[in-house]
């Protein structure tokens, strides 16, 4: 009669330690879900989803989009949704998706982008992370000055409504680089032309901040072309400023953002990065008006007209 013998213990460990590889390999196979939380159907935002979706690229993962078509009550049911779903990780794309998120979804993180002022709409909690829209003054500066090496006294009209922060903040980060910045406050489209001509004969350069109170399509031809009149340089946040006659733009590029979110994404489920983590873009787009310099007289340094994304 054959009876049964014990397994020698290392065939015994041999098999154990293959058990535990495959549940291990098991694991690594199941798919991770990513939900994108869209604001709306604009280009911007569109723009951002194809930067993350060309970037998140794993066989393992899946990426299921929401659209808040606009509706902050709609995104909070869709949050809601996603909340319970099987998401792993939210991408919020619009100030919209990123505070219906910030709402709804509180035990998975959230990664937001394409949010001007995220401490406006005070994008913070443990798990929310970010990347923000804007340009830092101290770039701004900085970049102003390879083009003026003499700047002085740059002006910028703003409405303390809306853009008080910014300048407040923009003044120190001026002074430290040896700028004075004469802010005019003003409270309606309709102080533009006597405060700009007040102005422009004061400063050497005037900077355009995204204010709406200040910038309009009605206001901005004016502004550029009452600045070229007074043979001063505009520096602005738009290659679309720059198209139309601003000497020099900074901005930031909505598909690189969405890959930047992509990388911040992947490392927070990586556990390499713990939430929140807030960012600034990896890459800002400049833009320069040659013409625009010609007219000024301004002799622009062949690295930074190399250096150029956008040439006009």
């Amino acid at each position: 009669m054959n009876r049964w013998r014990p397994a020698p213990w290392p065939l015994v460990l041999a098999l154990s330690f293959a058990w535990l590889v495959s549940l291990h390999s098991v694991g690594e196979s199941e798919a991770t879900e990513i939900a994108i939380l869209k604001s709306s159907d604009l280009s911007a935002y569109n723009q951002a989803v194809e930067g993350f979706r060309s970037t998140a690229t794993n066989d393992n993962l899946t990426l299921r989009e929401y659209d808040l078509e606009g509706d902050l009550e709609r995104g909070r049911k869709l949050a809601r949704r996603i909340r319970a779903s099987d998401a792993s990780l939210v991408l919020a794309v619009g100030v919209k998706a990123a505070l219906a998120a910030k709402l709804e979804v509180l035990d998975v993180p959230v990664v937001y982008c394409l949010v001007l002022d995220p401490d406006k709409y005070d994008l913070s909690a443990p798990n929310l992370s970010g990347i923000s829209l804007e340009v830092p003054p101290a770039q701004q500066f900085a970049t102003m000055k390879t083009i003026l090496p003499k700047l002085k006294r740059v002006g910028v009209l703003y409405d303390p409504g809306k853009t008080a922060r910014l300048l407040q903040e923009a003044t120190a980060v001026a002074k430290q680089q040896g700028i004075e910045l004469l802010a005019q406050p003003i409270s309606s489209e309709r102080e533009i032309p006597p405060m700009l001509r007040t102005l422009l004969p004061l400063v050497d350069a005037l900077w355009l901040v995204p204010d709406t109170t200040v910038l309009s399509e009605e206001s901005l031809p004016f502004i550029l072309q009452e600045s070229l009149d007074a043979n001063r340089s505009v520096f602005g946040f738009s290659s679309e400023f720059v198209k139309r006659g601003a000497l020099l733009g900074l901005s930031v590029n909505y598909r690189d953002i969405g890959k930047q979110a992509a990388r911040l994404s992947k490392r927070i489920l990586d556990r390499q990065v713990v939430p929140p983590v807030k960012t600034v873009p990896d890459h800002f787009n400049l833009a320069l008006n040659l013409k625009t310099a010609r007219f000024l007289g301004l002799d622009i340094p062949p690295e930074i007209e190399r250096r150029a994304d956008e040439r006009y």
